[in-house]
């Protein structure tokens, strides 16, 4: 299938219908798309814009684009329907039965998807990533009994993103903690974490991805090798089924999805919502 082109159009940053659509077009692995977000369009004016420059794309391109649109207000959306293209508006689907069912009229404020609408779980957010930050690779280890959860793995096993991913979008406290050489030869846990057994989680990767993933980072000597690689990873294997610590292998998951997993595998409480 040709390469199409979607547009996002959102009277807010954009932020849930890039959400929303990129989850559907998921459903659609054989398609190539041409991802194109309109943040902010909230004025009649910034709407035949967006009218003009997907109508310019459609002509352009002699295929209908794809447009995901989060627009609140009704006006603002009327000049937007016109548009050469399938329209589909979240907001618009899921608003009406909802006002339906509960019986009140929804508040068509933008931006309170992702606006600070609660200075708690705001804060919340920056502590978490500022402990996030403040705990990667076993920098520090005097914070540790705060942490919701400390992962373990070999380097470049996807500890770091997915520690400030549990922070900025969870409130989660987490720690990140790296197996190296000398810890995996001895084949013990290090002891400056035997106190948090219970909050560990390790990490593991396939020796093929762990392998690009290192020589995009350094190129040259042992680090980046197979032999290396295929070592590091099954020792650490061995250590956390030695010491009862539950793993996962990210290979195959996104960011979101180890996240979801470690939450779902450990019961950390979320103290905020995404």
């Amino acid at each position: 299938m040709h390469r199409r082109t979607v547009f996002f159009v959102s009277d807010s940053t954009g932020v849930t219908a890039e959400t929303l659509g990129r989850s559907l077009l998921t459903q659609f692995d054989t398609a190539n798309f041409n991802q194109v977000t309109l943040p902010f369009v909230d004025t009649i004016d910034k709407a035949d814009e967006a009218v003009a420059t997907i109508n310019r794309t459609a002509a352009d391109e002699g295929e209908r684009p794809i447009i995901f649109s989060t627009m609140v207000r009704d006006d603002i959306r009327e000049h937007l329907l016109p548009v050469e293209g399938l329209f589909l508006d979240f907001f618009q689907t899921f608003i009406s039965p909802l006002e339906a069912e509960l019986g009140v009229r929804s508040s068509h404020a933008s931006g309170k998807a992702h606006g600070l609408t609660n200075e708690a779980q705001y804060d919340e957010r920056i502590e978490a990533t500022n402990f996030a930050l403040s705990n990667d690779d076993g920098a520090q280890i005097r914070d540790y009994n705060k942490a919701d959860v400390i992962l373990l793995g070999v380097s470049r096993s996807g500890k770091t993103p997915t520690c400030l991913y549990l922070a900025l979008s969870y409130g989660v406290y987490a720690a990140n903690f790296p197996l190296s050489e000398d810890e995996l030869e001895s084949g013990k846990l290090p002891k400056v974490l035997e106190p948090y057994r219970s909050k560990l989680y390790g990490l593991t990767i396939e020796p093929a991805r762990l392998q690009q993933i290192r020589k995009e980072r350094r190129s040259t000597g042992r680090y980046s090798t197979i032999q290396q690689v295929n070592y590091e990873i099954r020792a650490a294997e061995q250590l956390f089924k030695r010491c009862r610590i539950d793993f996962l292998d990210t290979t195959h998951s996104s960011i979101e999805e180890i996240a979801s997993s470690i939450l779902a595998s450990t019961g950390i409480e979320r103290r905020i919502r995404p």
